[in-house]
């Protein structure tokens, strides 16, 4: 668990391990490699918030072997004495560059790229994948969430989350991705982010009334009063004793904040509960709403006008129920051969989806002059655009679709973190991403961000890229 602090080294599947003592045999543990970090899109998202980056940096920094990890390894019988002492001197000497956290990407793109000696390189593979994928998941939930609707939505979901650290991480990335706040005290605590709740409806089952219930919890929170009134009966008994409990409030000079809806038809509820508020003189009291919601429901409430202001969102959210797992693979793209050059390599497989891009690359985004993205161009890592003069992208597998753009800015936006082995990135803070997260998410019109009926974003290859990639699955 995460409180233990434990060192994530460790963090690893079997088969690393297996492989880097089997290049440190043969002689392969020092040559230079390059490993992209990208989501294959079958199955998945159209497009993706990037989150985790604070993690890994965190990883890398404390990566080590500690006594009790070489005496566990040993034990097992399967490494020799020469692959502990390296595991034992190990320190991370390479390279990594990344899209920044809160980056709005697509399938293929490289989140992060990672340059270093095999043994290295190989050795990271899992815990960068567990990191990433994760945060990475659930930011995008939390994204496509609040790009249906304009209300403020709250993380609710630690009790529901895979584990403490499920609950924790995934907090921290739904912030990353558009949400307001959380019920997570502990993330509010490491992360900064803004903490809110109510009270569940054991509160009023413990009282001989609903009416003493709520009188009770706004003795104690006058000025952050907000009531939970779906216990028996919301429209015959909740709302009105919240009306008269806020009647209360008020002649004592306070304001109260507002209802909670948590069951029935919300729509139809929000309507009422906000009809009976107004005519009590509560105009201002927000109505809040929970009860297992996703995109859907989301969506049908906005159509059906109801009153909500503000939603809670827990299981669907921090488990991303609608798609369990990001699919974000690690797959090595450039290796030094033996006569030290470095050379792209290119997985090849009867499934296009798994085939991969060579060499080492970069994100070019390509914006028009209204300053909105029009298309992103994966390129290998020494190609420079000219943007004085006319670009030319075209579809990699239908290439005679094509788009000419003559006014036009280009950014990359891969950035380094580390440089041989140092930290060269200044972590922003997780409000400094959450406002980046929104730049990037408002550079892109409406029907590339909409969760049904989504319209593709152009992301080619450049045509050196392309040409590489197809003179090497020629070759096969």
């Amino acid at each position: 668990m995460i409180n233990e602090k434990r060192n994530l080294t460790m963090l690893t599947d079997l088969y690393q391990l297996t492989m880097v003592n089997g290049y440190l045999k043969y002689g392969l543990d020092k040559r230079k490699a390059a490993f992209d970090l990208f989501y294959r899109g079958s199955g998945g998202f159209g497009y993706a918030i990037a989150a985790g980056l604070e993690q890994v940096v965190e990883y890398i920094k404390d990566l080590h072997f500690s006594k009790e990890d070489i005496a566990y390894l040993r034990s097992q019988n399967i490494f020799g004495e020469d692959f502990l002492d390296a595991l034992r001197n190990f320190k991370f000497t390479g390279s990594i560059k990344a899209v920044p956290e809160g980056t709005l990407v697509f399938p293929y793109e490289p989140i992060l790229t990672v340059e270093a000696p095999l043994f290295q390189a190989q050795l990271i593979e899992t815990s960068i994948l567990c990191i990433v994928n994760h945060q990475t998941l659930i930011a995008t939930k939390a994204a496509r969430l609040c790009e249906c609707t304009k209300h403020p939505i709250s993380e609710f979901g630690l009790r529901r989350a895979q584990g403490p650290d499920a609950g924790i991480y995934g907090a921290r990335a739904a912030y990353i991705g558009g949400i307001h706040s959380t019920s997570d005290v502990l993330a509010g605590e490491m992360f900064g982010i803004p903490i809110k709740g109510t009270h569940s409806h054991s509160w009023v089952m413990s009282f001989d009334s609903e009416l003493d219930a709520f009188r009770k919890y706004a003795e104690l929170y006058p000025d952050g009063c907000l009531l939970l009134v779906d216990t028996y009966n919301t429209l015959k008994s909740g709302i009105p004793n919240a009306i008269t409990v806020f009647k209360e409030l008020e002649a004592k000079g306070h304001k109260p904040v507002g209802i909670r809806l948590d069951s029935g038809d919300l729509a139809y509820l929000s309507k009422e509960a906000r009809k009976m508020l107004d005519e009590a003189g509560f105009d201002y009291v927000k109505i809040f709403a929970s009860n297992d919601m996703d995109e859907e429901i989301l969506l049908a409430l906005q159509a059906q006008d109801s009153k909500i202001d503000i939603y809670g969102i827990g299981t669907k959210l921090i488990t991303s129920f609608s798609n369990a797992s990001l699919g974000g693979v690690y797959k090595l793209c450039a290796m030094e051969n033996s006569e030290g050059v470095v050379e792209p390599k290119i997985k090849i497989s009867n499934s296009r989806e798994k085939i991969t891009n060579p060499g080492i690359k970069k994100i070019c985004r390509i914006f028009k002059s209204n300053g909105m993205a029009a298309a992103d161009l994966i390129c290998l890592a020494d190609e420079e655009i000219n943007t004085s003069e006319p670009l030319t992208v075209f579809h990699p597998e239908q290439t005679w679709k094509k788009t000419t753009f003559e006014n036009y800015t280009v950014r990359e936006l891969m950035v380094p973190i580390f440089k041989d082995g140092e930290l060269v990135y200044k972590l922003p803070t997780l409000q400094e991403i959450g406002e980046y997260e929104q730049k990037c998410i408002s550079e892109f019109f409406p029907e590339y961000r909409r969760v049904i009926n989504t319209q593709d974003f152009k992301v080619d290859l450049s045509e050196k890229l392309w040409i590489l990639k197809n003179k090497m699955l020629g070759g096969r």
